[in-house]
Protein backbone atom coordinates (compact mmCIF):
# COMPACT_ATOMS: atom_id res chain seq x y z
CA UNK A 1 0.00 0.00 0.00
CA UNK A 2 0.83 3.46 -0.87
CA UNK A 3 2.41 5.43 2.31
CA UNK A 4 -0.04 7.79 4.07
CA UNK A 5 0.00 11.04 3.06
CA UNK A 6 -1.79 14.65 4.98
CA UNK A 7 -2.41 17.79 3.56
CA UNK A 8 -3.56 20.66 5.88
CA UNK A 9 -2.51 24.35 4.12
CA UNK A 10 1.40 22.76 3.78
CA UNK A 11 2.65 20.28 2.14
CA UNK A 12 3.53 16.64 3.56
CA UNK A 13 5.35 13.85 2.57
CA UNK A 14 4.89 10.38 4.25
CA UNK A 15 8.61 8.26 4.06
CA UNK A 16 7.80 4.78 4.42
CA UNK A 17 11.00 3.40 6.73
CA UNK A 18 11.23 -0.07 5.45
CA UNK A 19 13.92 -2.23 3.69
CA UNK A 20 13.36 -4.01 0.24
CA UNK A 21 16.31 -6.05 1.61
CA UNK A 22 14.42 -7.29 4.21
CA UNK A 23 11.52 -7.86 2.35
CA UNK A 24 13.92 -10.48 -0.10
CA UNK A 25 15.09 -12.24 2.13
CA UNK A 26 11.71 -12.91 4.15
CA UNK A 27 10.51 -13.79 0.86
CA UNK A 28 12.94 -16.30 0.20
CA UNK A 29 12.49 -17.91 3.76
CA UNK A 30 9.32 -18.39 2.65
CA UNK A 31 10.06 -20.11 -0.62
CA UNK A 32 12.35 -22.28 1.78
CA UNK A 33 9.64 -23.27 4.14
CA UNK A 34 7.53 -24.03 1.08
CA UNK A 35 10.21 -26.72 -0.07
CA UNK A 36 11.44 -28.15 3.13
CA UNK A 37 8.07 -28.76 4.39
CA UNK A 38 5.54 -28.59 1.93
CA UNK A 39 3.42 -25.93 3.70
CA UNK A 40 0.04 -25.04 2.79
CA UNK A 41 -0.40 -21.79 3.79
CA UNK A 42 2.29 -18.52 3.64
CA UNK A 43 2.00 -15.82 6.46
CA UNK A 44 1.79 -11.86 4.25
CA UNK A 45 5.66 -11.00 3.75
CA UNK A 46 4.74 -7.10 4.12
CA UNK A 47 3.86 -5.52 7.04
CA UNK A 48 0.27 -4.19 7.62
CA UNK A 49 0.18 -0.51 6.20
CA UNK A 50 -0.81 0.88 9.92
CA UNK A 51 1.85 -0.50 11.57
CA UNK A 52 4.30 1.29 9.45
CA UNK A 53 6.19 4.22 11.15
CA UNK A 54 5.43 7.55 9.51
CA UNK A 55 8.04 10.47 8.84
CA UNK A 56 6.21 13.86 7.95
CA UNK A 57 8.12 16.53 6.32
CA UNK A 58 6.73 20.18 6.13
CA UNK A 59 7.84 22.51 3.22
CA UNK A 60 7.27 26.05 2.28
CA UNK A 61 6.02 26.49 -1.42
CA UNK A 62 6.42 29.90 -2.71
CA UNK A 63 3.53 31.00 -5.48
CA UNK A 64 5.01 32.77 -8.66
CA UNK A 65 4.58 36.47 -8.95
CA UNK A 66 1.87 37.18 -11.37
CA UNK A 67 2.29 40.72 -12.14
CA UNK A 68 5.63 39.79 -13.19
CA UNK A 69 4.40 37.32 -15.72
CA UNK A 70 1.88 39.93 -16.78
CA UNK A 71 4.18 42.81 -17.57
CA UNK A 72 6.98 40.42 -19.80
CA UNK A 73 4.00 39.23 -21.87
CA UNK A 74 2.62 42.86 -22.34
CA UNK A 75 6.60 43.62 -23.32
CA UNK A 76 6.62 40.89 -25.91
CA UNK A 77 5.56 41.64 -29.47
CA UNK A 78 2.43 39.19 -29.67
CA UNK A 79 2.66 37.16 -33.12
CA UNK A 80 -0.28 35.30 -34.49
CA UNK A 81 -0.68 32.54 -36.88
CA UNK A 82 -4.57 32.60 -39.28
CA UNK A 83 -4.98 29.80 -41.71
CA UNK A 84 -7.77 30.70 -44.18
CA UNK A 85 -9.02 28.90 -47.50
CA UNK A 86 -10.22 30.52 -50.51
CA UNK A 87 -13.71 30.97 -51.20
CA UNK A 88 -15.28 31.38 -54.26
CA UNK A 89 -15.83 35.70 -55.37
CA UNK A 90 -12.59 36.33 -52.97
CA UNK A 91 -10.92 39.23 -53.48
CA UNK A 92 -7.48 40.12 -51.78
CA UNK A 93 -9.00 42.55 -49.82
CA UNK A 94 -11.63 39.70 -48.34
CA UNK A 95 -8.82 37.25 -47.90
CA UNK A 96 -6.58 39.79 -45.97
CA UNK A 97 -9.85 40.41 -43.62
CA UNK A 98 -10.56 36.98 -43.00
CA UNK A 99 -6.48 36.27 -42.10
CA UNK A 100 -6.42 39.02 -39.87
CA UNK A 101 -4.27 41.43 -42.05
CA UNK A 102 -4.72 45.33 -41.23
CA UNK A 103 -1.52 46.45 -43.82
CA UNK A 104 -2.37 48.80 -46.78
CA UNK A 105 1.34 48.61 -47.65
CA UNK A 106 1.26 44.80 -47.67
CA UNK A 107 -1.63 44.58 -49.70
CA UNK A 108 -0.08 46.98 -52.05
CA UNK A 109 3.54 45.04 -52.46
CA UNK A 110 1.42 42.17 -53.08
CA UNK A 111 -0.34 43.61 -56.34
CA UNK A 112 2.63 45.10 -57.46
CA UNK A 113 5.06 42.13 -57.16
CA UNK A 114 4.69 39.84 -60.21
CA UNK A 115 5.96 36.79 -57.78
CA UNK A 116 3.41 38.18 -54.67
CA UNK A 117 0.51 38.63 -57.22
CA UNK A 118 0.42 34.71 -57.89
CA UNK A 119 -1.06 34.54 -55.06
CA UNK A 120 -4.28 35.74 -56.23
CA UNK A 121 -4.73 32.62 -58.56
CA UNK A 122 -5.01 30.30 -55.67
CA UNK A 123 -8.14 28.49 -56.89
CA UNK A 124 -11.14 28.13 -54.48
CA UNK A 125 -10.55 25.51 -51.67
CA UNK A 126 -6.91 26.61 -51.40
CA UNK A 127 -5.34 27.19 -48.01
CA UNK A 128 -3.41 30.24 -47.37
CA UNK A 129 -1.76 31.26 -44.34
CA UNK A 130 -0.33 34.57 -42.39
CA UNK A 131 1.25 35.57 -39.36
CA UNK A 132 0.59 39.18 -37.99
CA UNK A 133 1.29 41.15 -34.86
CA UNK A 134 -1.47 42.29 -32.83
CA UNK A 135 -2.06 45.22 -34.71
CA UNK A 136 -3.03 43.52 -37.55
CA UNK A 137 0.88 43.92 -39.73
CA UNK A 138 1.50 41.48 -42.05
CA UNK A 139 4.71 39.81 -41.13
CA UNK A 140 4.45 36.85 -43.93
CA UNK A 141 2.27 35.38 -45.96
CA UNK A 142 2.18 31.74 -47.49
CA UNK A 143 0.77 29.79 -50.13
CA UNK A 144 1.33 26.92 -52.14
CA UNK A 145 0.91 27.33 -56.41
CA UNK A 146 0.99 24.85 -58.89
CA UNK A 147 3.39 25.59 -61.48
CA UNK A 148 2.47 22.26 -63.83
CA UNK A 149 0.48 19.49 -63.21
CA UNK A 150 3.10 17.54 -60.93
CA UNK A 151 5.05 20.55 -59.62
CA UNK A 152 4.45 22.76 -57.00
CA UNK A 153 6.17 26.05 -55.07
CA UNK A 154 5.69 27.46 -51.87
CA UNK A 155 5.55 31.38 -52.47
CA UNK A 156 6.90 33.25 -49.37
CA UNK A 157 6.53 36.93 -48.65
CA UNK A 158 8.32 38.24 -45.70
CA UNK A 159 8.06 41.63 -44.04
CA UNK A 160 12.15 43.01 -43.32
CA UNK A 161 11.56 46.18 -41.27
CA UNK A 162 9.64 48.78 -43.60
CA UNK A 163 9.78 46.42 -46.91
CA UNK A 164 9.18 42.96 -47.64
CA UNK A 165 10.63 40.42 -49.94
CA UNK A 166 9.07 37.54 -51.90
CA UNK A 167 10.82 34.07 -52.36
CA UNK A 168 9.54 30.95 -53.58
CA UNK A 169 11.02 27.03 -53.22
CA UNK A 170 9.46 23.71 -54.54
CA UNK A 171 6.85 22.25 -52.29
CA UNK A 172 8.01 19.54 -49.71
CA UNK A 173 5.67 17.44 -50.20
CA UNK A 174 4.95 13.96 -48.26
CA UNK A 175 4.41 10.92 -50.18
CA UNK A 176 1.88 8.55 -49.72
CA UNK A 177 1.19 5.14 -51.27
CA UNK A 178 -2.87 4.38 -50.95
CA UNK A 179 -4.77 0.92 -51.51
CA UNK A 180 -8.19 1.31 -52.73
CA UNK A 181 -10.84 -1.81 -54.03
CA UNK A 182 -13.67 -1.36 -55.34
CA UNK A 183 -16.61 -3.68 -56.90
CA UNK A 184 -19.25 -2.54 -60.24
CA UNK A 185 -22.52 -2.50 -59.44
CA UNK A 186 -23.37 -0.06 -62.19
CA UNK A 187 -20.38 1.78 -63.49
CA UNK A 188 -16.55 2.05 -63.10
CA UNK A 189 -17.18 6.02 -62.73
CA UNK A 190 -20.28 4.97 -60.39
CA UNK A 191 -17.82 2.81 -57.72
CA UNK A 192 -15.07 5.18 -58.33
CA UNK A 193 -17.00 7.79 -56.91
CA UNK A 194 -18.28 5.99 -54.15
CA UNK A 195 -17.16 7.20 -51.07
CA UNK A 196 -15.98 4.00 -48.78
CA UNK A 197 -12.86 2.87 -47.30
CA UNK A 198 -11.03 5.95 -47.30
CA UNK A 199 -12.98 8.25 -49.39
CA UNK A 200 -13.62 8.82 -53.59
CA UNK A 201 -10.83 7.49 -56.37
CA UNK A 202 -9.77 10.49 -58.00
CA UNK A 203 -10.60 10.60 -62.00
CA UNK A 204 -6.83 10.90 -62.57
CA UNK A 205 -6.07 7.42 -61.48
CA UNK A 206 -9.40 6.27 -62.88
CA UNK A 207 -8.15 7.68 -66.49
CA UNK A 208 -4.79 6.12 -65.75
CA UNK A 209 -7.04 2.25 -64.62
CA UNK A 210 -8.76 2.71 -68.19
CA UNK A 211 -5.10 3.28 -69.98
CA UNK A 212 -3.42 0.42 -68.10
CA UNK A 213 -6.47 -2.49 -69.34
CA UNK A 214 -7.96 -1.09 -72.11
CA UNK A 215 -5.90 -3.18 -73.89
CA UNK A 216 -7.13 -6.71 -72.57
CA UNK A 217 -10.77 -5.08 -71.55
CA UNK A 218 -13.42 -2.96 -73.51
CA UNK A 219 -14.59 -0.44 -70.61
CA UNK A 220 -17.28 0.30 -72.82
CA UNK A 221 -19.11 -3.05 -73.22
CA UNK A 222 -17.17 -5.42 -71.44
CA UNK A 223 -18.05 -4.56 -67.61
CA UNK A 224 -20.78 -6.70 -66.30
CA UNK A 225 -22.00 -6.25 -62.83
CA UNK A 226 -19.48 -7.85 -60.12
CA UNK A 227 -16.46 -7.07 -61.59
CA UNK A 228 -13.95 -5.58 -59.34
CA UNK A 229 -10.70 -4.06 -59.00
CA UNK A 230 -7.91 -2.89 -56.76
CA UNK A 231 -5.25 -0.18 -57.42
CA UNK A 232 -2.17 0.89 -55.57
CA UNK A 233 -1.17 4.33 -56.13
CA UNK A 234 0.26 7.50 -55.11
CA UNK A 235 -0.98 10.84 -53.26
CA UNK A 236 0.96 14.08 -52.64
CA UNK A 237 0.24 16.12 -49.13
CA UNK A 238 1.41 19.24 -47.45
CA UNK A 239 0.78 20.10 -43.91
CA UNK A 240 -2.06 16.94 -44.23
CA UNK A 241 -3.86 17.85 -47.23
CA UNK A 242 -3.62 16.45 -50.51
CA UNK A 243 -2.06 18.56 -53.29
CA UNK A 244 -2.04 16.04 -56.06
CA UNK A 245 -2.53 12.66 -56.78
CA UNK A 246 0.89 10.55 -58.66
CA UNK A 247 1.40 7.71 -60.40
CA UNK A 248 -0.85 4.03 -60.14
CA UNK A 249 1.87 1.86 -58.67
CA UNK A 250 -0.10 -1.35 -59.34
CA UNK A 251 -3.66 -2.05 -60.46
CA UNK A 252 -5.54 -5.65 -60.66
CA UNK A 253 -8.80 -5.41 -62.60
CA UNK A 254 -10.94 -8.73 -62.43
CA UNK A 255 -13.48 -8.76 -65.35
CA UNK A 256 -15.62 -11.95 -65.82
CA UNK A 257 -13.55 -13.99 -63.30
CA UNK A 258 -10.52 -13.27 -65.02
CA UNK A 259 -7.90 -10.55 -63.38
CA UNK A 260 -5.49 -8.90 -65.53
CA UNK A 261 -2.78 -7.52 -63.51
CA UNK A 262 -0.23 -4.51 -63.99
CA UNK A 263 2.91 -3.07 -62.00
CA UNK A 264 4.84 -0.04 -62.43
CA UNK A 265 8.62 -0.72 -62.54
CA UNK A 266 11.57 1.70 -63.52
CA UNK A 267 14.37 -0.21 -62.97
CA UNK A 268 17.11 1.76 -60.50
CA UNK A 269 20.33 0.57 -62.84
CA UNK A 270 18.71 1.64 -66.54
CA UNK A 271 15.62 4.25 -65.14
CA UNK A 272 13.52 3.11 -67.79
CA UNK A 273 10.32 2.56 -66.56
CA UNK A 274 6.71 1.12 -67.85
CA UNK A 275 3.94 -1.38 -66.76
CA UNK A 276 4.32 -5.23 -66.81
CA UNK A 277 2.97 -7.83 -65.49
CA UNK A 278 3.61 -9.92 -62.85
CA UNK A 279 5.51 -12.24 -64.46
CA UNK A 280 7.96 -9.40 -66.12
CA UNK A 281 6.24 -8.76 -69.83
CA UNK A 282 5.41 -5.45 -71.06
CA UNK A 283 2.34 -4.44 -71.21
CA UNK A 284 2.74 -0.92 -73.04
CA UNK A 285 2.73 -0.83 -76.25
CA UNK A 286 6.27 -0.79 -78.23
CA UNK A 287 4.98 2.27 -80.93
CA UNK A 288 1.91 4.41 -80.92
CA UNK A 289 -1.05 3.82 -83.74
CA UNK A 290 -0.64 7.52 -84.49
CA UNK A 291 1.56 10.09 -83.52
CA UNK A 292 -0.50 13.42 -84.73
CA UNK A 293 -3.73 13.71 -82.54
CA UNK A 294 -6.64 14.44 -84.43
CA UNK A 295 -5.75 13.49 -87.73
CA UNK A 296 -6.72 11.45 -90.70
CA UNK A 297 -4.35 9.84 -93.45
CA UNK A 298 -4.45 11.71 -96.37
CA UNK A 299 -1.80 9.32 -98.28
CA UNK A 300 -1.44 5.72 -97.27
CA UNK A 301 1.35 3.09 -97.70
CA UNK A 302 0.67 2.18 -101.37
CA UNK A 303 1.49 3.30 -104.70
CA UNK A 304 0.32 6.62 -106.01
CA UNK A 305 0.74 9.52 -108.58
CA UNK A 306 3.18 12.10 -106.66
CA UNK A 307 1.47 14.79 -105.78
CA UNK A 308 4.80 17.11 -106.76
CA UNK A 309 6.70 15.53 -109.66
CA UNK A 310 3.30 13.92 -110.84
CA UNK A 311 4.81 10.59 -111.89
CA UNK A 312 3.88 6.67 -110.54
CA UNK A 313 5.57 6.33 -107.44
CA UNK A 314 5.72 4.12 -104.43
CA UNK A 315 4.94 5.82 -101.10
CA UNK A 316 7.14 4.22 -98.63
CA UNK A 317 4.84 5.63 -95.69
CA UNK A 318 2.24 7.34 -94.63
CA UNK A 319 1.04 11.09 -94.74
CA UNK A 320 -1.09 12.50 -91.59
CA UNK A 321 -3.06 15.69 -92.18
CA UNK A 322 -3.36 17.89 -89.23
CA UNK A 323 -3.31 21.84 -88.98
CA UNK A 324 -0.15 23.70 -88.92
CA UNK A 325 1.62 23.52 -85.53
CA UNK A 326 0.34 20.46 -84.76
CA UNK A 327 2.72 18.44 -81.83
CA UNK A 328 4.46 15.52 -83.05
CA UNK A 329 4.91 12.93 -80.85
CA UNK A 330 7.34 10.00 -80.20
CA UNK A 331 5.91 6.98 -81.25
CA UNK A 332 8.22 4.88 -78.90
CA UNK A 333 11.27 5.27 -76.76
CA UNK A 334 14.36 5.46 -78.29
CA UNK A 335 17.01 8.35 -79.36
CA UNK A 336 17.80 10.81 -81.86
CA UNK A 337 19.70 9.59 -84.99
CA UNK A 338 18.90 12.42 -87.19
CA UNK A 339 17.32 16.15 -86.57
CA UNK A 340 17.89 18.60 -89.66
CA UNK A 341 17.17 19.51 -93.44
CA UNK A 342 16.78 16.00 -95.32
CA UNK A 343 15.95 17.23 -99.19
CA UNK A 344 12.10 16.28 -100.36
CA UNK A 345 11.81 15.03 -96.39
CA UNK A 346 12.02 18.68 -95.54
CA UNK A 347 12.57 19.36 -91.51
CA UNK A 348 12.99 15.70 -90.73
CA UNK A 349 13.56 13.58 -87.30
CA UNK A 350 14.40 10.18 -87.41
CA UNK A 351 14.48 8.01 -84.18
CA UNK A 352 16.32 4.90 -83.14
CA UNK A 353 14.54 2.54 -81.42
CA UNK A 354 15.79 -0.85 -79.58
CA UNK A 355 16.49 -3.74 -81.70
CA UNK A 356 16.45 -3.04 -85.40
CA UNK A 357 13.27 -0.42 -85.30
CA UNK A 358 13.23 2.87 -86.38
CA UNK A 359 10.89 5.82 -87.22
CA UNK A 360 11.41 9.05 -89.26
CA UNK A 361 9.53 11.99 -89.21
CA UNK A 362 8.95 14.69 -92.14
CA UNK A 363 7.70 18.16 -92.92
CA UNK A 364 7.99 19.64 -89.93
CA UNK A 365 7.61 23.25 -89.72
CA UNK A 366 10.34 23.27 -86.35
CA UNK A 367 11.77 20.71 -83.98
CA UNK A 368 10.61 20.97 -80.76
CA UNK A 369 13.60 21.77 -77.98
CA UNK A 370 16.64 19.75 -77.29
CA UNK A 371 16.01 17.74 -80.83
CA UNK A 372 19.81 16.98 -81.60
CA UNK A 373 21.80 13.40 -82.57
CA UNK A 374 21.98 11.60 -79.75
CA UNK A 375 19.03 12.86 -77.56
CA UNK A 376 16.94 10.21 -75.57
CA UNK A 377 13.47 10.23 -75.96
CA UNK A 378 10.21 8.38 -74.62
CA UNK A 379 6.99 7.60 -76.54
CA UNK A 380 4.60 10.47 -76.56
CA UNK A 381 8.03 12.98 -76.11
CA UNK A 382 6.78 16.22 -78.72
CA UNK A 383 9.53 16.23 -80.75
CA UNK A 384 8.29 18.64 -83.68
CA UNK A 385 5.58 19.98 -84.79
CA UNK A 386 3.42 19.53 -88.24
CA UNK A 387 4.69 21.81 -91.21
CA UNK A 388 4.90 21.27 -95.23
CA UNK A 389 8.70 21.96 -95.73
CA UNK A 390 10.05 19.91 -98.25
CA UNK A 391 8.08 18.23 -101.36
CA UNK A 392 4.55 19.51 -99.32
CA UNK A 393 1.87 20.34 -100.90
CA UNK A 394 0.22 21.54 -98.02
CA UNK A 395 0.19 21.02 -94.33
CA UNK A 396 1.01 17.05 -93.03
CA UNK A 397 3.16 14.75 -91.47
CA UNK A 398 4.94 12.47 -93.35
CA UNK A 399 5.52 9.16 -91.17
CA UNK A 400 7.64 6.44 -91.92
CA UNK A 401 8.07 3.29 -89.65
CA UNK A 402 10.97 1.00 -90.73
CA UNK A 403 13.08 -2.53 -89.86
CA UNK A 404 17.06 -2.93 -90.68
CA UNK A 405 16.42 1.04 -92.54
CA UNK A 406 13.48 -0.90 -94.75
CA UNK A 407 10.41 1.16 -94.32
CA UNK A 408 7.05 -1.37 -93.75
CA UNK A 409 3.75 -0.35 -93.28
CA UNK A 410 3.15 0.98 -89.49
CA UNK A 411 -0.62 0.41 -90.21
CA UNK A 412 0.12 -3.48 -90.13
CA UNK A 413 2.09 -3.15 -86.69
CA UNK A 414 -0.14 -3.79 -84.42
CA UNK A 415 0.68 -6.16 -81.94
CA UNK A 416 4.65 -5.03 -81.29
CA UNK A 417 5.41 -5.09 -77.73
CA UNK A 418 7.76 -2.72 -75.69
CA UNK A 419 11.37 -4.16 -75.78
CA UNK A 420 11.48 -6.88 -73.01
CA UNK A 421 12.92 -6.91 -69.88
CA UNK A 422 16.55 -8.18 -69.57
CA UNK A 423 17.54 -10.97 -67.73
CA UNK A 424 19.46 -8.82 -64.84
CA UNK A 425 16.04 -5.95 -65.10
CA UNK A 426 13.66 -9.36 -64.62
CA UNK A 427 15.46 -10.55 -61.79
CA UNK A 428 15.55 -7.07 -59.85
CA UNK A 429 12.18 -6.81 -61.13
CA UNK A 430 10.61 -9.83 -59.52
CA UNK A 431 12.40 -9.29 -56.17
CA UNK A 432 10.72 -6.05 -55.91
CA UNK A 433 7.98 -4.71 -57.35
CA UNK A 434 6.28 -8.11 -58.43
CA UNK A 435 6.39 -9.39 -54.78
CA UNK A 436 5.70 -6.35 -52.85
CA UNK A 437 2.34 -5.52 -55.39
CA UNK A 438 1.50 -9.42 -54.63
CA UNK A 439 1.55 -9.32 -51.48
CA UNK A 440 -0.69 -5.94 -51.67
CA UNK A 441 -3.17 -7.19 -53.67
CA UNK A 442 -3.38 -10.62 -51.64
CA UNK A 443 -4.65 -7.37 -48.41
CA UNK A 444 -7.04 -6.15 -50.94
CA UNK A 445 -8.83 -9.59 -52.19
CA UNK A 446 -11.44 -10.49 -50.42
CA UNK A 447 -10.88 -13.76 -48.16
CA UNK A 448 -10.51 -16.90 -50.21
CA UNK A 449 -11.10 -15.75 -53.61
CA UNK A 450 -9.57 -17.69 -56.14
CA UNK A 451 -8.87 -16.39 -59.63
CA UNK A 452 -7.74 -17.12 -62.92
CA UNK A 453 -4.72 -14.15 -63.52
CA UNK A 454 -3.80 -13.48 -67.35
Amino acid sequence: MNPIQKITGKRWFGLAETSRKTRILAGGAAALALCAFGATAVAPIAPDAADIPVKSIAQDLQLPNLADQIAALQQDQQQFIHEERIRPGDSLGSVFTRLGIDDQQAAAFVRSDKLARSILSLKTGKRIQAETDENGLMLSLRATIPVSKDQFNTVTVMRKGDKFVVSKAPAELERRVEMRSREITSSLYAATDANVDGGQIPDSVVNQIIEMFSTSIDFRGDLKRGDRFNVVYETFYQDGELVRTGRVLAGEFVNRGVAYQSVWYEDPQTHQGGYYSLDGKSLKKAFLKSPVAFTRISSGFSMRVHPVFNVWKAHKGIDMAAPMGTPIRAAGDGTVDFAGVSNGYGNMVVLKHWSNYSTAYGHMSRFASGMRKGQKVHQGDVIGYVGATGWATGPHLHYEFRVGGNAIDPMAQKNLQQQPLTSGELSRFRTTAAVEMSHRFSLLNPAGNAMAAR
